[in-house]
């Protein structure tokens, strides 16, 4: 993992971490960061509590790797995600 990541990088990986949608491997493109070091990143970074609800959030969640995403989820986000209030 990389020792010198800026601290709007790591705010946006553990952002894109958070989300169901984005899966590790665009994490990988965007940060070269596997999905142990996002792992690494996650515990380092959020209270022991929070990083227990994230662990339990992202275990076995289909849509965090793209091989095990169902056919029909083509997008990254959800479509109400991003709306302007």
């Amino acid at each position: 993992m990389k020792t010198t990541m800026k601290e709007a990088d790591k705010s946006r990986i553990i952002e894109m971490a958070w989300e169901d949608r984005t899966p590790f491997e665009a994490i990988h493109a965007h940060y070269n960061l596997t999905e142990s070091d996002v792992i690494r990143l996650m515990r380092t970074s959020l209270k022991p509590a929070s990083f227990r609800l994230w662990r339990a959030r992202v275990s076995g969640r289909n849509t965090k790797h793209l091989k095990k995403r169902p056919p029909g989820v083509l997008r990254g986000y959800c479509p109400t995600q991003y709306k302007q209030r």
